[in-house]
């Protein structure tokens, strides 16, 4: 078929006029309609942020679910829009907000470890540990690292998970996050607990070096030594707890003089004790001092006159009634401290 050049020519210039006019209008009404939206999306994210300030939280989620849907590349409105939800319990909701958030490809890297601490701490509240954990130990080496090892501490201090708990305390101390030599320490004797008598002695050991001040490590060990025959050592590591923990030293008497007892009474222990009351008086190391002056042939202090002087220095209803459980009182007997 033969072209009509002439008429061709004539065709094309009056479609391409038309055509860049239907071009330009649809611009102009898509420009319009992303102008409106635009516009829709901070207009619903400011009556969010009044509301919030209000404290009207689910008008709030109205309003940053309507920005959100104006704006649905805008992560500041999902973290906003999360952290809302778990605030007011929608666990499930806030989750399904950060893992969008994560799926999205164009997510900056500082943005995507962002939406990973919060959905760690979503399935946190809602008690999904097993992926909470997941997701605190996928931020390992990020800037939310160290927050994420509270956590995981935390997680683990509550499932009673002591291996790993004592694992995460130890990178904390040496990274210099504080000190965690006593939680430590801690872990390290309720390992023990439920360890063999060999590996626990290794592990008491160990809490000892990491916490000399801690008095439990010592008193697990000494009765760990008691346990194994070995009263003598058992009262060594006693003394010198009371040396390193002075403040406990009303835990280690009693069992100091409970030994004591159990073997020849050494006269070192009651002049211990004797010089700890001295310094501290405290009814629990008087007590022991009782107990073992009873097992002295050189004693000639009585019970009765231990809890009188007790009473002199600090007042105390159980000091008085030790004192009169000791003997049957005439009235012309009663003590001026205990009248």
């Amino acid at each position: 078929m033969d072209l009509d050049t002439p008429g061709l020519l004539l065709a094309l210039l009056v479609a391409l006029p038309v055509a860049f006019g239907l071009g330009w209008l649809g611009s102009r009404l898509d420009l319009r309609q992303w102008k409106r939206a635009d516009r829709e999306a901070p207009k619903a994210y400011f009556k969010g942020l009044n509301l919030l300030l209000n404290e009207q939280p689910d008008k709030a989620i109205d309003a940053f679910i309507e920005a959100v849907q104006h704006d649905p590349d805008t992560s500041e409105l999902h973290f906003t829009l999360g952290n809302l939800f778990r605030r007011r319990g929608e666990f499930e909701r806030a989750i399904r907000v950060h893992q969008h958030l994560l799926q999205r490809a164009d997510l900056s890297a500082g943005d995507r470890q962002r939406a990973q601490y919060a959905l760690a701490q979503d399935f946190m509240r809602a008690g999904l540990f097993d992926r909470a954990e997941e997701a605190y130990q996928a931020l390992a080496g990020t800037p939310f690292d160290t927050e994420s090892r509270l956590a995981l501490l935390g997680l683990y201090e509550r499932s009673r998970d002591w291996g790993p708990a004592a694992q995460i305390a130890q990178k904390l101390e040496n990274a210099g996050q504080g000190s965690f030599k006593g939680r430590l320490a801690h872990y390290l004797c309720e390992q023990a607990l439920a360890s063999t008598p060999e590996h626990a002695n290794t592990l008491l050991m160990q809490a000892i070096a990491t916490a000399p001040e801690a008095a439990r490590a010592r008193l697990q060990l000494a009765e760990l030594q008691h346990q194994q025959g070995n009263t003598a050592l058992a009262l060594a590591t006693l003394v010198q707890a009371v040396d390193a923990a002075p403040n406990a030293v009303a835990l280690l008497a009693p069992r100091i003089a409970a030994l004591a007892v159990t073997v020849d009474p050494d006269p070192q222990f009651l002049a211990l004790l004797k010089s700890v009351y001295q310094s501290t008086p405290s009814l629990d190391v008087l007590d022991a001092i009782v107990s073992l002056e009873a097992f002295s042939a050189e004693s000639t202090t009585t019970a009765r006159d231990w809890y009188a002087h007790h009473l002199e220095k600090e007042p105390s209803l159980v000091a008085a009634a030790k004192w009169i459980a000791g003997e049957k009182l005439e009235h012309e007997q009663f003590h001026p401290q205990v009248q």
